[in-house]
């Protein structure tokens, strides 16, 4: 599984979209595009991918069928003069050297002038959801002096394609024997039920560093989300792209999932399904003075501001932040506000937790909440967004780009074009400068109302060893990271 090479920002095509495209910002695969030219089609023609000139599939289902037993239990060799790493995010010291090698080897636009900033918190948030192992931060260290110069990393998530659920894991070799050849199918599953711990432990054979997977617990999840692909860039011709993501994949392969989603701003072999970003100006004097965008033709400072003006506050009445106790009704909710899409992950209470409980600089969560007839408060909708800042390079009076990303919503009460007004209000309201959001779940229908501009670019996404037929970007419910 592999994701894309990132750039915090490129101009946009027309006079009436001024914004520049953060293209693939966390969505993709991660690093420069000399990691994307570096992997190359031929290294994905030996993966379980459907080929560019396949024909369109009408079925769902692996491409390869899993099969522990044939997992291979070696690292897989570096080049000389590296050694394997299991990155421990708990740990303050090891969490600084990914930060460090993210802010100085991660996407910067093509005129360099945008870097994206990823705090501490934001990448152990991104990293280290429910059933999250360390074994699975991967890092390439330099032998003699130990310093981190790449990584890739992946999470465990769940997900339904057209309806079915991504095949669920195969209980590993060991316990296939005694569970019978039934064990764990495909078919069968409620993806209603509560996913189900189940400790994991174990590690790779021969790793120099392997911590085997710490203390964390895998639960039932069928599927990961490769993310965070980085070469140092001194070290971009040594071709450590492909055995990263050979090495993750192996990883995964040995906890008993074989399937994968990943996006990527390039066309690789081949997308489920195609997006465009928006962008909505909520600083507008600012977002020009750093040149993310410019004036449009015809158009004053004084009128761009007008323009983009946004009320003091929310007009959905009960519009409060999420709190730990709405968690259970708000999950069963929005798991089943998202059974509408064909691509759609499904969240334990723990995933949702993790991933929608307000985190200050990270995640904000809004719900709106109205009296029932019997007198009962009740959450009856619900809206997110979460931080990514960029750094703002060689520029005298402005150092850092806040941007806002429309995440997860479910709206059944309120309409969510009214929603995602108020987010934006809120987005203001936390000095956010831009809201970005993918024409992805309902977005479509709202993004030119509420004067969004597009892109300049796509964002694909794909399924690794899962075939299925393509999907329209409005039938996407998932959000990666």
């Amino acid at each position: 599984p592999r994701r894309r090479a990132r750039t915090p920002a490129t101009k946009a095509q027309t006079p009436d979209s001024p914004l520049r495209t953060p293209r693939g910002h966390r969505q993709g695969m991660g690093s420069v595009e000399e990691i994307s030219e570096a992997v190359g089609h031929a290294f994905w023609d030996t993966q379980p991918v459907p080929s560019l000139n396949a024909e369109e599939e009408d079925a769902c289902g692996p491409i390869n069928p899993a099969d522990p037993e044939k997992v291979r239990a070696e690292p897989y060799n570096l080049p000389p003069a590296f050694e394997w790493t299991d990155l421990d995010l708990s740990d303050a010291e090891q969490a600084k050297e990914l930060y460090t090698l993210l802010h100085e080897n991660y996407v910067e636009d093509g005129d360099a002038m945008f870097r994206f900033d990823y705090s501490l918190d934001f990448i152990r948030w991104a990293m280290q959801p429910p059933g999250a192992l360390d074994y699975w931060h991967v890092g390439v260290r330099v032998s003699q002096t130990k310093k981190l110069v790449a990584f890739i990393g992946a999470t465990p998530a769940d997900l339904l394609c057209h309806g079915q659920r991504v095949e669920p894991r195969p209980p590993p070799a060991a316990d296939k024997a005694e569970e019978g050849e039934g064990g764990a199918g495909a078919s069968g599953v409620n993806i209603e039920e509560k996913l189900s711990g189940l400790d994991l432990d174990g590690g790779a054979t021969g790793s120099a560093a392997s911590s085997g997977g710490g203390a964390a617990e895998l639960g039932d999840q069928a599927v990961v989300e490769v993310n965070f692909l980085c070469v140092h860039k001194k070290l971009r011709s040594k071709r450590l792209a492909p055995v990263l993501i050979r090495e993750v994949t192996r990883r995964v392969n040995e906890k008993g999932i074989f399937q994968a989603t990943y996006t990527a701003g390039v066309v690789l072999p081949r997308p489920v399904a195609r997006c465009r970003y928006w962008h909505r100006s909520l600083n507008p004097k600012k977002l020009i003075e750093v040149g993310f965008s410019r004036l449009a033709p015809r158009m004053t400072m004084v009128r761009t501001l007008k323009l983009y003006a946004l009320p003091d506050q929310p007009v959905t009445k009960g519009v409060r932040a999420l709190k730990e106790e709405d968690v259970p009704s708000c999950c069963a909710k929005l798991n089943a506000y998202l059974r509408r899409y064909k691509l759609t992950p499904q969240l334990s209470e723990a995933e949702f937790s993790h991933w929608l409980v307000p985190r200050k600089g990270v995640i904000y969560t809004y719900v709106v909440e109205e009296a029932g007839e019997d007198g009962e408060k009740e959450v009856t909708d619900m809206f997110s967004f979460y931080s990514l800042p960029s750094s703002v390079l060689k520029h005298e009076k402005h150092t850092k780009l806040h941007a806002a990303y429309c995440y997860y919503y479910f709206a059944n009460k309120t309409p969510v074009q009214q929603l995602i007004s108020d987010a934006l209000v809120l987005a203001k309201r936390h000095e956010f400068d831009v809201f970005n959001a993918l024409d992805i779940l309902d977005n479509d229908s709202l993004l030119k109302e509420l004067k969004f501009g597009i892109g300049d670019g796509h964002l694909q996404y794909y399924l690794y060893n899962w075939r299925c037929p393509t999907v329209v970007a409005r039938e996407i419910g998932l959000v990666l990271l």
